[in-house]
């Protein structure tokens, strides 16, 4: 029977180790001692953009019981980034190429059984031209950061080298709430030197643990090879898999058995569901409309990076949960199979993608890692009902438009529908991408990550866009996958204002896309951008290194901003009362407004133990104005009283008289602007007008190409620094300099964009 060994403990790392670590005999007393999961960037990935990169090596000891002898052993990784080589008793059992999926190498014969054996494994988080992902706005975390397992198998098995994958997949041929109609495909290994006849038995087993269908097979399985086994089921009337309304799952429990011994057995759980999504409707689950108003999650944790555990995990999903959410976009790579496990149980629904991100491969036009990659994703997580849609890409047109990356990004849609024809796929365009692109068209589902008030325009322009698209595009199945803007606690304003870093912003910007995305029905999903602030090292911006501030929920998790309280307001049924700016405290108003947040029917404001007034309101959003202020702390409370309970929040103002200086953000952060680009000082300039051609340089033009040319890329450098050198210019190279300066107008000013046309004109392609 197959036998699974955690190894987690008592392994030795160090930046500084050599090749000759693979040995036996290297000397690694001086090593630092760790303990899984581990990552060497816990500390510094969130911090700047100068976080380590490189090769660090990881060693352990351990001894097999020579009982186990005539087994198959395998080591198992379930997340290490990004390449990594192993090594055991100094033999190369193999290298992974990819960070985020569970991999496998098979080390019988490289193992001693009954004395020790040393396992090095030397991990690399240096970016390559063949490994994904190439670039992105997010920190690439070093390390082993999940667990490490050891799986003792007999030489008849489900095969455990199939891409990292169980071996079993429940497929869902048809389902309907009167019959489901699987298939339980199997793939099993005879690692033996002879040929084997084994019996397949499956029970499937309900919620409750009785058996409501069976099924079984007699196989013959050659030497060395790897056989597929389907065997068909049928469930009548099955209790359907229904989000957070009933998550039920199933069972699976599938061996394979000689005579009278069970020599393989796995347990695997799944759920029955089905689902559409239509154009004019948006999203259907076991043929029920259900709105996916959702977040997006990224795994890292201040002080932890990746290297995190099932407590948070756990934290996270409790999170999720408490602000309402019915869907998750698991971004942008594979997650952990825990919590997979936990969307399962909780009814999330899913969308789980690969890190085909940002910037294609300059030199490897195939994708070879990009499919690995997807395939891996696939098998790995296919029992999973809470996924029901598979990403392929996200803002990939940022590196560039080429011909190469439009046909990866159709051959990887390809391969998605035959891995898995049972689900939907995909893909996040950046938002630069035009309404009638063919990219449009090339998945099932459309999502687009749009920034109006935030990067372009004003928060408002979400409703025209929108509309304007779905009239353009009648039958595609469009989601926002991401939007959001950056909230800073430490900073404050009455009249908060586009990328002024506020927590008030940072609520008034949802309250406005909420009320619209709320309007229209056809968008199938909705994603906040993001749930929690991460790490991401080529940021500098609101006076905060290494990091994305757009979450709901601090980096931490010990904070919930304004905006969280917003949302949940909208979305969940857990009665609460919540005054905003409660971080506002010094005031210099004489009277101020009181915003309150809550999913009651009223709310009655008090000022210093006095009642001022109670208000109603159909949006979740109670505002009280013209509440005076007295000299020092003022305790303000806001009251709801519903259904035999009452639902309380209180917020202490100081009325100053002078202004905390410390709430307003430094004069010289411009979010993208300082990012990406100096800040040109131009004399004046007289603009007239100019006749631009294909054959020459323009703003018409991506920066990248500008760059590739000598003399162009001297204008560009003139004006906006030594691009090349900014960790930025990767992630800008794709873009036209007339997008750049829809994203920012204030320093891609008329007088520039003008100046830049002027001398780039004269320079021909």
């Amino acid at each position: 029977m197959r036998k699974k060994i955690q190894m987690n403990h008592l392994w030795k790392f160090s930046k500084q180790a050599d090749i000759s670590a693979i040995e036996e005999t290297h000397n690694d007393s001086s090593w630092e001692a760790i303990t899984l999961p581990h990552t060497w960037n816990a500390i510094d990935g969130a911090n700047g953009f100068d976080f380590y990169k490189g090769a660090c090596w990881y060693r352990k000891s351990f001894v097999l019981d020579p009982i186990v002898q005539g087994n198959r052993v395998f080591i198992e990784f379930e997340g290490s980034n990004s390449i990594t080589d192993v090594y055991v008793n100094g033999q190369h059992l193999g290298q992974h190429r990819g960070g985020y999926s569970t991999f496998r190498f098979d080390m019988t014969d490289a193992i001693k059984f009954g004395t020790a054996n040393t396992l090095s494994v030397q991990v690399d988080n240096t970016v390559v031209d063949d490994v994904y992902p190439q670039m992105a706005d997010f920190t690439f975390f070093g390390g082993i950061y999940r667990n490490v397992n050891l799986i003792i198998a007999n030489p008849l098995h489900f095969d455990l080298m199939d891409y990292g994958s169980s071996g079993v997949y429940v497929i869902q041929d048809d389902v309907s709430h009167e019959k489901a109609t699987l298939t339980i495909k199997s793939k099993v290994t005879n690692d033996d030197e002879a040929d084997k006849k084994v019996r397949l038995w499956a029970d499937i087993l309900d919620g409750d643990g009785r058996t409501v269908a069976y099924a079984a097979q007699e196989v013959v399985l050659p030497a060395g090879e790897t056989q597929e086994v389907n065997l068909p089921v049928i469930i009548q009337n099955p209790t359907l898999w229904n989000g957070m309304q009933n998550a039920y799952m199933y069972k699976v429990n599938i061996s394979l058995i000689s005579f009278n011994d069970t020599i393989d057995q796995l347990s695997i759980p799944f759920g029955i569901r089905f689902f559409e999504v239509d154009a004019d409707k948006g999203f259907f689950l076991n043929g029920e409309h259900l709105d996916l108003h959702g977040v997006s999650r990224h795994q890292d944790r201040k002080d932890m990076g990746w290297a995190i555990t099932t407590k948070e995990h756990e934290e996270d999903m409790a999170l999720i949960k408490e602000v309402g959410a019915t869907s998750i976009r698991l971004a942008h790579y594979q997650h952990d199979q825990y919590f997979y496990d936990l969307c399962d149980q909780e009814g999330m629904v899913i969308w789980a993608e690969i890190p085909f991100i940002s910037v294609m491969s300059k030199t490897e036009l195939e994708g070879i890692n990009a499919k690995q990659q997807m395939i891996e994703l696939i098998r790995q997580n296919f029992n999973h009902p809470s996924i029901i849609f598979w990403g392929i890409q996200n803002e990939i047109q940022i590196g560039g438009e080429t011909p190469a990356l439009r046909k990866l990004v159709s051959e990887l849609n390809t391969l998605t529908k035959q891995e898995d024809p049972t689900r939907l796929t995909t893909m996040a365009n950046v938002m630069f991408v035009e309404d009638d692109d063919d990219y449009n068209k090339v998945t099932d589902v459309i999502g687009y990550n749009k920034y109006y008030g935030w990067y372009n325009g004003k928060a408002e322009d979400f409703a025209d866009w929108i509309d304007g698209f779905h009239q353009t595009n009648p039958t595609a199945k469009l989601c926002i996958s991401e939007y959001g803007a950056e909230g800073i606690l430490q900073y404050h304003n009455n009249q908060p204002a586009v990328k002024d870093y506020t927590e008030e912003y940072h609520a008034l910007y949802h309250e406005i896309v909420w009320n619209i995305f709320a309007k229209r029905p056809f968008l199938w999903a909705t994603y906040v951008w993001n749930m929690f602030d991460f790490g991401a090292n080529i940021r500098d911006e609101g006076g905060v290194l290494g990091r994305n501030n757009k979450g709901l929920v601090t980096y931490d998790r010990k904070i919930k901003k304004d905006a969280f309280y917003l949302y949940k307001a909208n979305w969940s049924d857990e009665k609460f009362v919540h005054i905003t700016s409660k971080r506002y405290i010094d005031r210099v108003d004489e009277a101020i407004q009181v915003k309150v947040y809550a999913n009651c029917d009223n709310v009655t404001l008090y000022a210093n133990g006095v009642e001022l007034a109670t208000s109603s309101s159909e949006n979740h959003i109670f505002t009280f104005e013209n509440v005076a202020l007295l000299k020092g702390f003022n305790a303000i409370t806001a009251v709801s009283h519903q259904d035999g309970h009452t639902y309380e929040d209180t917020a202490h103002f100081n009325k100053v008289a002078e202004a905390n200086l410390s709430y307003i953000a430094p004069a010289d952060e411009g979010g993208v602007v300082k990012n990406w680009f100096q800040v040109p000082v131009l004399e004046d300039v007289k603009i007239e007008s100019l006749i631009i051609t294909d054959d020459v340089y323009s703003t018409r033009c991506t920066l990248g190409s500008i760059m590739e040319n000598d003399t162009a890329r001297t204008v560009l450098e003139k004006y906006l620094g030594n691009l090349s050198e900014n960790p930025m210019f990767g992630m800008a190279s794709g873009m036209k300099v007339d997008t750049l300066a829809s994203i920012a107008p204030d320093i891609f000013n008329e007088k520039l964009i003008y100046i830049l046309n002027k001398e780039l004109t004269q320079i021909e392609k």
